[in-house]
């Protein structure tokens, strides 16, 4: 469907890995989402999406759980609780490294420090509605350095088009570092 009925180019092969952490971005849209569910679907990974408490109240709690979302409540326990779950579990769980929909300068760690606590890698996907791609631009292993980290992921999408350009920026704080 991504690709024969929507005209989605699919870039880069999935690696062939049994857990990670998945960071997609640009996320300026809810069809980001649903572009992202339909990537992994058609990859065939096994995966579980991090969205905010909000969304699971009465009645859209039903359809969040059932497209695969697991509530993020902020509180620092939710990262050790993401941990235990990939340490019990074959899966992938994807992560929105904005946090938002809206226009940030400055991203979320998160996703960073369960990938290390859980010793996975960071596999880097990607939306550009520009070129109507998607798909995977790097797998990131070593995670010893998270400023090395955050720079390179900054880098690899400092060219990609979000669906709502204008509400999408790298992280502030690593523009200069690249």
């Amino acid at each position: 469907m991504l690709t024969k009925i929507l005209r989605w180019k699919i870039v880069g092969d999935f690696p062939d890995l049994k857990r990670s952490i998945i960071i997609f971005a640009p996320h300026t849209s809810y069809f980001d989402g649903l572009y992202g569910k339909l990537y992994l679907m058609h990859c065939g990974i096994r995966h579980k999406f991090l969205s905010k408490e909000e969304f699971f109240r009465f009645p859209m709690k039903y359809l969040f759980y059932a497209f695969g979302s697991i509530p993020v409540f902020r509180n620092k326990k939710y990262i050790d609780q993401i941990i235990t779950l990939m340490n019990t579990n074959e899966m992938h769980i994807i992560v929105s490294p904005e946090g938002q929909l809206t226009k940030t300068t400055h991203w979320k760690k998160g996703y960073f420090y369960m990938a290390k606590g859980a010793n996975v890698p960071i596999v880097v996907g990607y939306l550009d509605y520009k070129r109507k791609e998607i798909g995977i631009r790097k797998v990131i292993y070593d995670l010893s350095d998270m400023q090395q980290v955050m720079q390179e992921i900054a880098k690899l999408y400092s060219t990609v088009t979000a669906k709502h350009p204008d509400c999408f920026s790298v992280d502030n704080s690593l523009l200069n570092c690249i």
